[in-house]
């Protein structure tokens, strides 16, 4: 367009703002000139082709039509998005982005190309040419538009603005993203399930899970996943990296996930609720493992046996049952664990750390379960009741317990003759008669003891305390005649 007419470049730019972005098969309107391709390109598709390929033909003989504002100056109108060009070369080319034409192909690959300098641009990835340099720091770009993005880093420029909110962007696509926040739109479908996304690397990444593929490897150990973010949180595990900070306890994170998570705990925030009763939950996971316990859902299965979990972690547990594996191990002692929980149990023993307080009295524990049950001292609550008789019982296991005097079930089995026992601590005492141990001394003499109440009842011989013991008077009996 010339610059010696300013009236006339204000007429057209005027013009091409009153314009919107319609679709001329459905009237449907749309936010920018990307999302009304995507949406001709999937909604109407044969329409389009007849359409748009009739008027694409007329323009390669010449006859279009030309519209006139002021002298002798022409302008070329798209028929579909109605952008106005001045050059007819110009619109053929972008009459390629409404019909799908891309007559320039990569010999080294398969892609296609609608613009000869997509093609160039596109062998600079095959050649790893980068001619474009950063001139603050190092770094390098096969594309002059990458550059530019690039350097607003360096000086902040924020230049694409959205029209909805206050927010600002160093890059076009990055803004065209950020509006379809506003507008809901998700303008790219999955051709197997239907499923729609606001972003083409959003249904990238979901179409690999039906196709299994994987395509990045770490070159540390064979792991492969779908995603580079999460290649590049896995690649964390191996160099210890902890980028994402907490700027209230200082705790560093090697996601940014599990800082979010995290700054939830100083916070009080739970975002995730359960729709069946009033649980709420810091983290997503959490909430789908909650939601197992109303399903009942175990969908992890071990593969040595027929056990079932409702969570992977359980399974991952219970595998090494069958392995004997004890991955965790304490720096204090030789002691070694199936899981991490046992391990930190354990080294509370060294430390003599108890977590965990008591706002009724001041005792503290070393576990958080062990607490709930002494909460209950106080409370009197006994919540866990008998399915066979009316007894309740403060804690779990001591129903556990109690149920087997129903079922005659003795679960615990002596490993060095065929004795069973129906509670852990009575196999425990009985093991102590093949080993020997006697665990429990006199600190006035030097006698040992197998069980507890056997030293109990032989402190007395020290102190001369009486056991305390409640008789209970009887009836005298009245002799007949």
């Amino acid at each position: 367009m010339s610059d010696k007419d300013p009236a006339t470049n204000r007429q057209v730019k005027n013009s091409m703002k009153k314009k919107s972005f319609q679709c001329k098969v459905c009237c449907e309107f749309f936010a920018c000139n990307d999302d009304l391709k995507s949406h001709l390109r999937r909604t109407h598709p044969s329409k389009k082709n007849i359409e748009i390929s009739n008027y694409y033909c007329k323009m390669e003989n010449r006859s279009h039509l030309r519209t006139y504002v002021g002298g002798n100056h022409q302008f070329y109108t798209c028929c579909v998005c109605a952008v106005v060009f001045t050059d007819r070369m110009n619109l053929i080319r972008h009459l390629r982005t409404h019909i799908g034409e891309k007559p320039f192909h990569c010999n080294v690959c398969e892609a296609t190309f609608a613009w000869k300098h997509g093609l160039t641009q596109h062998l600079r990835i095959h050649a790893g040419e980068k001619p474009f340099h950063c001139n603050v720091c190092e770094a390098t770009f096969s594309l002059k538009n990458s550059l530019i993005n690039h350097l607003r880093i360096h000086t902040g420029e924020k230049p694409f603005h959205c029209t909805a909110c206050e927010a600002k962007f160093t890059d076009k696509s990055s803004l065209t993203r950020h509006f379809r926040t506003h507008t809901g739109e998700k303008s790219f479908y999955c051709s197997i399930c239907k499923a729609t996304f606001a972003r083409k690397t959003k249904l990238t990444e979901h179409f690999r899970t039906h196709t299994g593929e994987r395509p990045f490897h770490c070159n540390m150990c064979e792991a492969t996943f779908s995603q580079k973010a999460v290649l590049i949180s896995h690649l964390r595990t191996h160099t210890g990296e902890k980028p994402f900070l907490c700027n209230i306890c200082k705790a560093t994170f090697g996601q940014k996930c599990s800082l979010a998570a995290h700054v939830r705990i100083h916070t009080g925030e739970k975002p995730f609720h359960c729709n069946m009763c009033k649980a709420a939950f810091v983290r997503k996971g959490q909430l789908t493992s909650h939601l197992r316990t109303h399903t009942g859902e175990k969908s992890f299965h071990c593969s040595i046996c027929e056990a079932t979990f409702a969570h992977k972690a359980n399974v991952t547990k219970h595998l090494r049952t069958h392995t004997g594996e004890k991955p965790f191990h304490c720096n204090m002692c030789k002691a070694t664990f199936t899981c991490k929980s046992h391990l930190t149990l354990h080294l509370r023993a060294h430390t003599g750390e108890k977590p965990f307080h008591c706002n009724m009295c001041k005792a503290t524990f070393t576990r958080k379960d062990i607490l709930n049950n002494h909460l209950r001292t106080h409370t009197g609550e006994k919540p866990f009741c008998c399915n066979m008789c009316e007894a309740t019982f403060a804690r779990k296991s001591t129903l556990a317990d109690h149920l087997r005097t129903h079922t005659g079930e003795k679960p615990f089995h002596c490993n060095m003759c065929k004795a069973t026992f129906a509670h852990k601590s009575n196999l425990t005492t009985h093991l102590r008669t093949h080993t020997g141990e006697k665990p429990f001394y006199c600190n006035m003499c030097e006698a040992a003891f197998c069980q507890k109440d056997y030293l109990t009842r032989h402190l007395r011989t020290h102190t001369r305390e009486k056991p305390n013991v409640t008789f209970v008077k009887q009836p005298m009996l009245t002799k007949l005649p």
